[in-house]
């Protein structure tokens, strides 16, 4: 997968999509290299969390996996 959108089934509050991690070109201070790259989406019931809660939730996300050992000692 690399973009959709996750259906969320009833009773379920939140649910996060991972897609495939492909090699991708990237900027990175100017100059373009290969990373690996994945898209995540996050589908929420608006009724419980609202779209800062849930950007916030998001956002925290992609930097634990950007960077999973800073996320460890930065707590």
């Amino acid at each position: 997968m690399d973009a959709g959108t996750p259906i969320l089934n009833p009773g379920e509050a939140v649910i996060l999509a991972f897609g495939a991690i492909r090699p991708t070109p990237w900027v990175v201070d100017g100059r373009v290299e290969v990373r690996r790259v994945a898209q995540l989406a996050l589908s929420f019931d608006h009724r419980l969390v609202d779209g800062e809660l849930g950007s916030a939730v998001l956002t925290e996300v992609a930097r634990v996996l950007r960077d999973p050992v800073g996320a460890l000692i930065d707590r």
